[in-house]
């Protein structure tokens, strides 16, 4: 044993013997008795002192606007080219992705890279020109830290923070994520007016995209090589509390951890929104899909021309340059039996 896995074990233990103190215990236990304990039914009422004549906040009217689009998808799924068909129909403002890490309403970090796949678009920021206040909101952990959000969640800030982006938008706001599956219930709380598009792709072909060197990373050596771009293990090291399976000691193959969040994400994406899309189908048949689309958020269909000139079809099934149908399939079923398993157990509980 290494001298470094040495050190680890021995951390390990003086943790362990750390919580088995009995006032650790206790500590941890009253801990967890306050935070459960039953605050009672209460109920909101106006104040007798309040000579306010606005009794309606600005917040609440923003969240109960009927205008709002959100978009939720994840990494690697095709979510900047629906962005972009937003950015360029008449009367709508789209926002890229608002909780990245580049901090698009500030020029200072946001930086001018682009990704080369993402054809047709030179820029993400300009509709956050004008917006550093937003930095008072804004929090990195946003990205990969309680990303499991109920509808009763406590997030005044996130909540601030997107309230801000659509008040400054210029007609229809839409607001593009890939960080908000597992915090639609929230969502849906706070902006019960919106609609809610779920954009989902083949995971085969979104697990090709998320391998950022092809020659390294091979199915062969896939388990010691894999790298992460996108931040698979951040998110699975985050929801692992919720979803068991994605801890990396309990599921070592980096596919299978990807297929259980890409299926988490599937389900989620879709029974919580309004419109569920697939890329495939997008843009294999782009007039039928932004028509229904349309349809849905009530556009008009002289947009329709505009909107879909910027769809460029990239092809499909690539992922059979990395693996054949079996090595994918082993591996998916044994996680779909897990799946099946874990959700089973949940809603009989």
């Amino acid at each position: 044993m290494s001298l470094t896995n040495k050190f680890k074990n021995r951390l390990l233990n003086l943790f362990l013997k750390f919580l088995k103190n009995e006032k650790i215990q206790q500590s941890v236990h009253d801990s967890i008795k306050l935070s459960k304990q039953d605050l009672g039914t209460l109920h909101n009422e106006d104040n007798p002192y309040d000579h306010s004549t606005n009794c309606v906040s600005n917040s609440q009217i923003t969240s109960e606007r009927d205008d709002i689009v959100f978009i939720t998808s994840r990494f690697r799924s095709g979510s900047t080219l629906l962005w972009n068909i937003f950015r360029n129909i008449d009367g709508c403002t789209s926002y890229y992705e608002p909780f990245n890490e580049r901090r698009w309403f500030d020029k200072t970090s946001r930086g001018e890279h682009v990704d080369s796949t993402h054809i047709g678009v030179d820029d993400y920021s300009s509709e956050y020109d004008g917006m550093e206040h937003l930095d008072q909101y804004y929090q990195e952990d946003w990205i990969r830290e309680g990303l499991f959000m109920d509808s009763n969640t406590w997030a005044p800030d996130m909540k601030s923070y997107i309230c801000e982006l659509i008040n400054k938008a210029e007609g229809r706001p839409v607001l593009q994520f890939n960080r908000i599956d597992f915090r639609l219930p929230w969502l849906k709380q706070h902006f019960p007016n919106a609609k809610f598009i779920h954009l989902h792709r083949h995971p085969r072909d979104q697990w090709y995209s998320f391998l950022t060197d092809k020659k390294l990373m091979t199915k062969d050596n896939i388990e010691t090589t894999y790298i992460d771009g996108f931040y698979l293990n951040s998110w699975c090291d985050d929801l692992a509390k919720h979803f068991p399976f994605l801890d990396q000691r309990t599921t070592t193959h980096p596919y299978q951890r990807f297929y259980y969040l890409w299926k988490l994400s599937y389900l989620y994406g879709k029974k919580e929104s309004n419109q569920s899309i697939s890329l495939k189908q997008l843009m294999q048949d782009p007039n039928k899909i932004l028509q229904d689309l349309f349809t849905e958020l009530n556009i008009d269909y002289k947009h329709l021309k505009q909107a879909a000139s910027v769809i460029e079809n990239q092809g499909v099934d690539k992922w059979k340059k990395f693996a054949d149908n079996n090595w994918f399939e082993k591996l998916e079923q044994e996680c779909e039996s897990e799946l099946t398993m874990f959700l089973n157990s949940l809603n009989a509980s």
